[in-house]
């Protein structure tokens, strides 16, 4: 008899506690579910199960059997979902949590060639600026910049993103341009309200030496396209992604307010739960944004 329907058949009569419910969870007859156990039990040499008239149970030997035989098992119908899943087209809802400056400015504009090419999935983007816990609040996976905190999940880079201090013109006229780390005390700063550090700045000195700029600042907001605009007004110096000051740097709106200063690279990665294979859905999206920007890095944006 086939191994492992032997061992289907065993596990099923310990996990139902009965020959009788056994056969109808795999649905075949009392009598083949016993031939199957018996076959087992023949192979290995070992009484498997305690067999009385209103009870069945597993032996010491047979317990210590029905665990592996339980790994197995699961393996073997994890295994069988993957070859499923990898052929079968993506489809289905696909809940993607991503901060609101890299979603409004670069996923949102893409989403409809996505959809374009996968008219089986419907998208459910919530931008938020908010660290959120994907399988508890039930999203399929997160787009997520600089340091992953979370370890368990699986992530995959898309592409970087550089960080500096930047502000406008104006405001370089009115109020100068720091010289060196510790000129920003005395400068107005605009924060970013949700950071976890609070109004803390982690900057490189240009000697190699990381240091931390703490500062009430001038304005506090937790929504970065709000800052830039408050830096191109002259209200003061921001500290934000190129992703998110690009544009308004090419057309001289913002300059680097300490040009000097060793760029700080930020990883931006799709991040996802943890498991043995990938949902068709969530594959098809990250290798999709792998190429959206591809063209894309630290200074191209």
């Amino acid at each position: 008899m086939d191994r492992l329907t032997e061992m289907e058949a065993f596990a099923n009569v310990v996990d139902q506690g009965g020959f009788t419910d056994a056969a109808k969870k795999m649905g075949i007859s009392k009598s083949a579910v016993s031939k199957h156990v018996s076959s087992l039990e023949a192979r290995l040499g070992a009484r498997l199960l305690n067999r009385t008239t209103r009870r069945v149970s597993p032996t010491e030997i047979g317990l210590a059997y029905y665990d592996r035989a339980r790994r197995v098992l699961n393996d073997a119908g994890e295994a069988d979902a993957l070859v499923t899943s990898m052929q079968s087209a993506p489809s289905g809802l696909l809940r993607i949590s991503v901060a609101t400056d890299f979603g409004v400015n670069h996923l949102s504009p893409v989403l409809s060639e996505f959809l374009a090419e996968y008219p089986e999935i419907t998208v459910n983007m919530v931008l938020n600026n908010r660290y959120v816990e994907l399988i508890s609040e039930g999203f399929d996976m997160a787009v997520r910049i600089g340091e992953l905190e979370d370890s368990t999940l699986r992530a995959r880079k898309l592409t970087d993103t550089t960080k500096a201090m930047i502000a406008s013109p104006l405001y370089f006229a009115k109020y100068g341009r720091p010289q060196k780390i510790d000129d920003l005390n005395e400068h107005k700063l605009l924060h970013y309200s949700n950071q976890s550090s609070g109004n803390v700045w982690k900057l490189t000195a240009p000697s190699g030496e990381k240091r931390q700029v703490r500062t009430a600042g001038w304005l506090s907001v937790n929504d970065g396209q709000s800052l830039l605009n408050a830096a191109i007004s002259g209200l003061g110096i921001a500290y934000l992604p190129s992703f998110l000051f690009a544009d308004a740097m090419e057309k001289g709106l913002v300059e680097y307010a300490m040009p000097t200063l060793p760029v700080e690279t930020q990883g931006i990665y799709a991040v996802y739960p943890p498991g043995r294979f990938t949902q068709p859905k969530v594959r098809a999206f990250i290798d999709f944004l792998v190429n959206a920007f591809a063209d894309k890095g630290p200074d191209d944006w």
